[in-house]
């Protein structure tokens, strides 16, 4: 039975033949063939699996790191920290802090004498710092306190004590080790800790180094007026030396010619002069009237003649007088004026040079006499009270850090070698 027949059976339609069943000539679509390509096998790969590691386990380089780690960074630390909380003494640390300052009153005469002044000075300060620092201070010191003793108390303590036969060059580098000084050039401050293994001792040693420094300074400034003094003194010598010269050259004109003051001899000349002009003419007045009266030939007119003849023979003789020098040097009676002022001009300059010279040696003898310059101190020697060094906690981590840091050098330095191999 067709597909056709069963359909029209059950009451339904029958199916239109399709495309492909009308060009064939029959109904039947299974006379319809496709073609399909054929998939492509995939390859497979072998992936080879390795076995199961074995069970982890103690290696001869893995001993070697951990005996490494002991001797390197364990045993160092234990042992230093063994010795500082059992054998290391005590440090107690005293403080003093001081500055170099200047009076007043030294400003100023170092202002009158050229030289620059001011309230702190820098350059001590700078010298001051570099002294404390020096084998100068630190023999000063020991001369005081024998730091060899104060450094060497403590018996069961060789590392941070000092030896009783250390020379000088190694007491200079312990020094330094337990002396410490800050020093600000800005403002001039200078502050010094000074460790020692008695409380006392510490305050004894910043004591001293407060005693030296101002000694220091005071021979500083005993030396910078004494120049000084040695400069106004030069000053005035040389003042005195001029006035002395200018006296004698003064004494030597007047001696040469003769004469105490020409201003005044000058005016007394002048006056005679003056006068004797004045009866020449009272004279001559005299006999033109008694000429006129008893004529020339008369005995009064030749008296009064013989008057004008004197008067005048006088006058040519002032006015020669005032033409030539005791000396016989002709020259006029100005010059020797002018010669007289000079000398005396040059008197009293150099006595009022003198005089500058006095008062400024006076300020400088005065300023001699009492310290220009002075330390000053803003913290006072300090008695401490508990011990702060050794810093033992410091100390061990510092220990610890730079053994771990050789022993993780020493670990990279033998695994590279290992693999190099």
């Amino acid at each position: 039975m067709t597909q056709d027949t069963r359909s029209q059976e059950a009451g339904t339609p029958p199916r239109r033949p399709g495309p492909a069943a009308r060009s064939t000539g029959t109904g039947n679509p299974q006379a319809v063939k496709t073609t399909t390509p054929a998939r492509s096998r995939r390859e497979i790969k072998i992936v080879e699996v390795a076995p199961i590691a074995p069970k982890a386990r103690m290696r001869r380089r893995h001993w070697i790191a951990a005996l490494t780690f002991g001797l390197v960074c364990v045993l160092p630390t234990v042992l230093v920290g063994w010795y500082l909380y059992t054998r290391a003494a005590d440090q107690y640390a005293s403080t003093v802090g001081f500055t170099v300052r200047a009076e007043d009153g030294a400003q100023q005469v170092d202002t009158l004498m050229g030289v620059a002044g001011g309230r702190a000075n820098g350059s001590d300060a700078d010298m001051l710092y570099e002294f404390i620092q020096s084998q100068g201070a630190v023999e000063l010191v020991d001369e005081r306190l024998d730091l060899r003793t104060l450094f060497g108390k403590p018996e069961n303590d060789p590392y941070f004590t000092l030896s009783a036969d250390t020379n000088i060059e190694e007491l200079l580098d312990y020094w330094r080790r337990m002396v410490r000084v800050l020093y600000d050039p800005g403002t001039g401050l200078i502050e010094i800790e000074a460790r020692a293994f008695a409380p006392q001792d510490a305050l004894n040693i910043t004591r001293t180094i407060h005693e030296i420094s101002a000694q220091r300074i005071n021979d500083l400034s005993a030396v910078a007026q004494a120049d000084v003094l040695d400069y106004a003194l030069r000053d005035l010598e040389d003042a005195r030396e001029r006035v002395r010269e200018a006296r004698l050259a003064l004494t030597e004109f007047r001696n040469t010619e003769q004469i105490v003051d020409p201003t005044a001899d000058l005016e007394g000349q002048m006056g005679l002069l003056n006068t004797l002009e004045a009866q020449l003419a009272e004279a001559i007045i005299e006999y033109d009237l008694t000429s006129g009266q008893s004529g020339r030939t008369s005995s009064r007119a030749s008296a009064i003649e013989a008057r004008i003849a004197v008067i005048e023979n006088r006058i040519a003789q002032e006015r020669q007088k005032l033409g030539l020098g005791a000396t016989g040097n002709i020259g006029g009676y100005a010059d020797l004026v002018g010669q007289f002022e000079s000398l005396t001009v040059d008197r009293e300059f150099a006595e009022q040079a003198y005089v500058s010279a006095l008062a400024a040696y006076d300020a400088a003898k005065a300023d001699a006499r009492r310290k220009s310059r002075y330390l000053a101190a803003y913290i006072d020697p300090t008695l401490p009270q508990s011990p702060l060094y050794p810093a033992r906690a410091t100390l061990l981590f510092v220990t610890l850090l730079g053994t771990f840091g050789l022993f993780c050098l020493v670990t990279l330095i033998g695994y590279s070698l290992n693999d190099r191999r």
